[in-house]
């Protein structure tokens, strides 16, 4: 099940899909994405498949893990020393980015999935990780500006919340729609409030939603 084969797998199946940020890969095959959900759906932590960890949420496919942490990264052109996800889940995308960066601040509006992210964190010992009980779509401003914000929900339309947390040159990837998504990058132009915007690809992705639940 968490065998390096099945992992080197997994790698070389995003290699071939397009991924060819090293760091991005490497990290991938050294997190173990089988802490991320319930023993009954451990034995498939390692297919590149999204999976369901409740609350109607899911754990996101790898290749999507590694595509919007390997454009977050191009696209900011240095080192990415603030972070906002918006959307803590299962606690496996934080991981990932809490290992290249340096300070990933994550805000979940779901207590449970909070909880449990919050102990899975503890297990791997990342301690530049802070966690917010919050509605996503506001970001977390006391802690802004950030240099790159990341979210694992989709909204309607990008919240102007998050834009104005994006710090000068700061980039944000978000999925964007509603039944029909599109992954897209905005870029802050300088400390202007001038974003500039790429669709990059489809993708699906559960809903923004508003509010918190306990």
């Amino acid at each position: 099940m968490t065998s390096q084969r099945t992992r080197e797998r997994l790698i070389q199946r995003l290699s071939e899909q397009g991924v060819t940020n090293i760091r991005v890969l490497d990290v991938i095959r050294n997190t173990p994405r089988h802490i991320f959900l319930d023993e009954a759906l451990s034995h498939r932590a390692y297919e590149d498949t999204a999976l369901p960890i409740g609350y109607g949420q899911t754990l996101s496919q790898p290749y999507i893990v590694a595509r919007m942490t390997e454009i977050l990264l191009g696209a900011s052109g240095g080192k990415l020393e603030k972070v906002l996800e918006v959307g803590t889940g299962s606690g496996y995308q934080t991981t990932v980015l809490a290992q290249l960066v340096g300070q990933v601040f994550s805000v979940e509006r779901i207590k449970p999935l909070q909880d449990k992210a919050r102990d899975r964190l503890r297990q791997l010992g990342l301690r530049n990780v802070q966690l917010k009980h919050a509605d996503g779509g506001y970001g977390w401003p006391e802690m802004g500006p950030y240099d790159g914000i990341l979210s694992t929900a989709a909204p309607r339309a990008v919240p102007d919340e998050l834009l104005a947390q994006l710090a000068p040159n700061g980039v944000l990837v978000i999925p964007v729609g509603g039944q029909e998504q599109e992954l897209h990058l905005v870029m802050r132009d300088g400390d202007t409030d001038k974003f500039v915007t790429q669709k990059l690809e489809p993708v699906k992705f559960v809903p923004l939603l508003s509010g918190t639940t306990r």
